[in-house]
């Protein structure tokens, strides 16, 4: 079959998990104590980031590979675009958490807080930088540029199919253009983005390998989610070329980022250690010793099970196999993303007063918090309910088109793709 169609079933079940997603939401709000109600947020911009990250990805993958004349991505080329597309549910997403510092609805940036900026004198150095007017400007302009070049690609795209013939490179060549534009700006703004984003949570800490870090474990969730959706799709009949062989690459990509990811991970603890540097120390430092089981827990499931698994060229062609491991590092980034904005948030409630320190949970404290220290199951519901909306934005745009560009001049060579 070349056109998806989604059936009434699939939209209930995406319903609902949105249905669940709202619900944790709501109780995360409503059981939240603490002023500001930092769990609710926190799951908020946890979550936005997340999936945001792997739509802008699917984005950096599929230009990349234009770029590269990665003709072999083309009998899935559609899942990327669809994927990519759901950046503007990002951006909507963004606009409440940037409507909520300008309305004081939430604390999660310490440099927001105007008395904070004017005793703080670190905050007050980075605030030409780290400001509510920057942040705006940076979030909605780089979000809409990239945008922009995922619905330029997609607009081809669809052309190429009404208007082109076999063998006919003109809408190939626009298409290359465009994800060229879209691997340098990505790899060039998401620098500020994810400084503004996620490394300000902590505003006293900096590191030169946060931005590399954080790119490649959106890469392997990225990765994750697209190896999902292909194989239910071809479950049901769907993508009949995707074949083994390109099973087999994607498994490649987990392994190979997976191993990326790991070296960046050790590479900035490691050299924080090794080097004794106080301004870094300290975010190591607080998750070490505050959230020890996650910090180790997030190396096995990202790393250690990945790696034994995916060694052997034969798992990664298993469908099994490859379901289970996307699902595990799909979850497992998540909790890395988890503890990249939990502690910081945490931090900076007890700083506005929001907590009390020592043995009331402050910073320092081993004392449980919940839906900070752990994800609880209210965090585990909003994780599917922002997974069933980004699910739901993709299959839509999936429904819309062929699940094959039938005039795409690298097609044939996708098709009998083969992998030695």
């Amino acid at each position: 079959m070349k056109t998806y169609t989604m059936t009434s079933k699939e939209k209930n079940v995406l319903w609902l998990l949105m249905g669940i997603g709202i619900v944790s939401l709501i109780l995360s709000y409503v059981l939240d104590d603490m002023p500001g109600k930092p769990r609710f947020w926190s799951n908020f911009l946890l979550n936005t980031l997340f999936f945001t990250g792997i739509s802008v990805l699917a984005l950096f993958f599929l230009g990349a590979s234009l770029v590269a004349y990665g003709g072999w991505i083309t009998v899935f080329k559609r899942v990327l675009e669809a994927l990519s597309l759901q950046i503007r549910i990002g951006i909507a997403l963004f606009a409440i958490i940037v409507a909520g510092i300008y309305l004081d609805w939430h604390h999660l940036y310490l440099w927001a807080e105007e008395h904070i900026v004017e005793t703080d004198k670190i905050i007050k150095g980075k605030s030409g930088f780290l400001n509510p007017v920057v942040y705006t400007i940076a979030t909605f302009g780089i979000l809409g540029l990239w945008y922009f070049l995922a619905w330029s690609i997609r607009k081809l795209s669809l052309r190429e199919d009404a208007e082109g013939s076999f063998g006919d490179f003109r809408f190939a060549r626009k298409q290359m253009a465009f994800g060229a534009a879209a691997v340098a700006l990505i790899g060039y703004l998401s620098t500020i983005a994810v400084w503004q984003w996620l490394m300000s949570l902590d505003p006293h800490w900096y590191s030169t390998l946060f931005v590399w870090y954080n790119g490649a474990s959106w890469f392997v969730a990225m990765a994750s989610l697209v190896t999902l959706i292909i194989l239910y799709l071809r479950s049901k009949g769907y993508l009949c070329y995707f074949k083994a062989d390109h099973l087999h690459d994607l498994g490649k990509y987990l392994f190979a980022i997976s191993i990326f990811w790991t070296y960046l991970w050790f590479s900035q603890y490691m050299l924080i250690w090794y080097g004794n540097i106080g301004e870094e120390t300290v975010y190591f430092k607080t998750r070490v010793t505050e959230y020890p089981i996650l910090f180790y827990l997030n190396l096995i499931i990202n790393f250690v099970i990945p790696f034994l698994v995916l060694m052997p060229n034969t798992t990664k062609r298993m469908k099994g196999t490859m379901w289970f491991i996307a699902l595990l590092l799909l979850f497992g980034h998540w909790l890395d993303m988890f503890l990249m904005v939990k502690p910081g948030v945490l931090h900076a409630v007890q700083e506005l007063g929001g907590m009390s320190h020592g043995a009331d949970g402050g910073h320092g404290s081993s004392h449980f918090v919940a839906g900070f220290t752990f994800p609880g199951l209210i965090e585990i519901g909003v994780f599917l309910g922002f997974l069933g909306l980004f699910l739901y934005g993709t299959l839509r745009e999936l429904s819309k088109a062929s699940l094959y560009p039938v005039h795409d001049p690298y097609l044939e060579e996708s098709i009998h793709h083969h992998v030695v």
